[in-house]
């Protein structure tokens, strides 16, 4: 009884893997849809670890669809890190819609890192892009912050190496930052912002990128900050700090000039009175040498005497306000 059970088990056990490596479920389901494939094919994918079911139903997707896919490819693109249904479905979809897309060109886009299926739907309904405020300066110096709604398809062309969303966005806000600036005032903007649109559309920002630019819609424009009269505020706040500087720096030299000035005086007093006081040394050896008489002497103490009296004459005496006696009380 047990030699019988362990039989069966090893027959189920056998039966189990033969069914997994050999799929017969899969060759038949891709026998009655149209697909031509062998079991033996099948049971090599099990060896390359190429999962069948995925090969197989995507070849079904694609044959049912009308169009004539290569397993060999499909296993390469799998292999190749890829995602088969991705590219098949977007093969089919592109197919339906009528678009030029190809085997290569739907692998290389998936392989490039984007979602392939996406990109047909966006070429077949456009997509609407929102840009963050832009904020621009007219010639009169008054700010506007603009946003605009920019419409843009695939361009599948250009998918593989062109430049993202960002980019358009980055253009966009500099094309918007132009049109703005290149307005005499901020009226002229206000009144008709459709200029915007036409200046901005008419430099082909989607050159070099993966979208078309279908338009380009000026969303809302408010009226920020008057710029150009802040920057006179700012002048006008910098020309005074440096006339302030200026005038403080002519001050302080003068305060110098009139310090220098001073000591200069004070050195010259000290020398009068260095002389002064080597005038009586000179006297005494003048009258040691006979080279001064006595009369000679009193003529010029009476000289020194009439020069005083003349100075105390022209100098005027300050005269003290006279005060009234106050009388006794008894």
């Amino acid at each position: 009884m047990s030699n019988t059970l362990i039989i069966v088990m090893i027959c189920a056990v056998a039966l189990i893997l033969f069914l997994w490596l050999v799929p017969v479920g899969i060759w038949f389901q891709a026998l009655i849809s149209g697909v031509r494939t062998s079991l033996v094919q099948l049971i090599f994918m099990r060896f390359r670890k190429v999962p069948p079911t995925v090969i197989v139903n995507n070849m079904i997707s694609a044959t049912k669809a009308g169009l004539q896919l290569h397993q060999n490819d499909l296993e390469a693109h799998y292999l190749a890190g890829g995602h088969v249904s991705s590219v098949v479905n977007a093969l089919i979809s592109a197919d339906k819609a009528n678009m030029n897309l190809d085997f290569k060109t739907a692998t290389a886009i998936d392989l490039a890192g984007r979602d392939v299926l996406k990109a047909v739907q966006t070429s077949v309904n456009p997509k609407v892009i929102d840009t963050p405020p832009v904020a621009a300066v007219a010639k009169d110096g008054i700010q506007l912050i603009a946003k605009a709604r920019v419409t843009v398809r695939t361009n599948i062309k250009q998918l593989v190496g062109g430049a993202g969303e960002e980019t358009i966005l980055a253009r966009v806000g500099e094309g918007i930052v132009t049109s703005i600036g290149s307005a005499l005032n901020h009226k002229q903007v206000l009144e008709n912002p459709d200029s915007i649109s036409k200046l901005v559309l008419t430099k082909g920002l989607d050159s070099g990128t993966a979208f078309e630019i279908l338009s380009i819609d000026i969303a809302d424009i408010d009226v920020g900050k008057n710029i150009g009269a802040q920057l006179q505020m700012d002048q006008a706040n910098a020309d005074k700090n440096i006339a302030q500087a200026k005038a403080e720096e002519r001050r302080a030299m003068a305060v110098a000039q009139e310090q220098e000035m001073k000591a200069k005086a004070q050195e010259a007093r000290a020398k009068v009175i260095e002389a002064e006081a080597e005038v009586p040394l000179a006297m005494a050896e003048a009258f040691r040498n006979g080279n001064l008489g006595i009369m000679d002497y009193y003529r010029m103490k009476n000289i020194q005497a009439d020069t005083d009296m003349r100075s105390s004459i022209a100098t005027p005496v300050s005269t003290s306000p006279k005060t009234t006696p106050r009388p006794n009380s008894k």
